[in-house]
């Protein structure tokens, strides 16, 4: 997390990677949490602007955004966000934003 946000952001944190989950033992599934920042709880346009984020389709979506290249350049096989959770306020040192939290599943070789 960086010291002082400057919002909108996106955070990628890796949470796990699952082994041999092919047949073949070929492929691996890596998990991450994507903490989107969308500006500080006291400004109201920060909640209307994540409320744009968190539909699976239109155009401000992440799961749009990040689906929209399910090689990721060319270095995974799919990309999958399965849902969004945690929206809620994140405090980073004194100030407190609204953010959520979308759960990615990367597929690759």
């Amino acid at each position: 997390m960086p010291a002082q946000p400057n919002p909108p952001i996106a955070i990628v944190i890796p949470q796990r990677v699952s082994y041999d989950t092919a047949f073949a033992r070929g492929v691996l599934t890596y998990t991450f949490t994507v903490q989107v920042i969308v500006g500080q709880v006291s400004e109201r346009i920060s909640q209307s602007l994540l409320d744009g984020f968190a539909p699976g389709s239109g155009a401000s979506s992440i799961k749009v955004a990040i689906e929209g290249d399910k090689t990721l350049g060319g270095v995974a096989s799919d990309v999958r966000v399965s849902e969004m959770t945690a929206y809620q306020s994140i405090v980073v040192g004194e100030i407190t934003y609204m953010g959520a939290e979308f759960e990615v599943s990367v597929l690759a070789d």
